[in-house]
């Protein structure tokens, strides 16, 4: 056993080549799922990265309604030509809902009596083509303007 001849040597050459065929294979299917899952945590993180970002937009918007309680949000809209803290407040709410999420993303305040939903929608590409939608509703002390939706 300790010694081979020839024929032996050569057919064992072979089927080295074999496994190291076979251990390649399994390597670049192995690399291939790798690549899969990486690319679906890309198109994951990118959209908490967009629900996060209308969040902030959204709680901003909040905080500007609450120290601003003399004003009407819900019933102006940032171009009618508002001047002073609200048409700025709208202004700016505007121009963070395009910056984040495009010309196609909307934003819109609604205030029924103490009670303020702040809605964000945009279309989210990378998490397949779908619009995500981010609503914040929270109740506000008295005295605020009551503005229709």
């Amino acid at each position: 056993m300790a010694h081979m001849n020839r024929s032996d040597k050569r057919r064992q050459s072979g089927v080295t080549l074999i496994e190291v065929l076979v251990a390649k294979v399994i390597l670049a299917g192995g690399l291939l799922g790798a690549a899969a899952v990486q690319l679906n945590a890309l198109k994951h993180t990118d959209s908490a990265l967009m629900t996060t970002q209308a969040s902030f937009i959204a709680y901003d918007m909040l905080d500007r309604i609450r120290a601003n309680p003399a004003a009407d949000y819900a019933g102006q809209s940032a171009g009618s030509g508002l001047h002073g803290v609200l048409g700025q407040d709208l202004s700016d709410f505007k121009r963070n809902v395009r910056q984040f999420g495009g010309a196609s993303a909307k934003g819109s305040i609604a205030i029924n009596e103490r009670q303020v939903a702040i809605t964000l929608q945009w279309d989210d590409t990378r998490a397949g083509g779908q619009w995500q939608t981010f609503s914040l509703t929270s109740q506000i002390a008295s005295g605020f303007a009551v503005g229709a939706s």
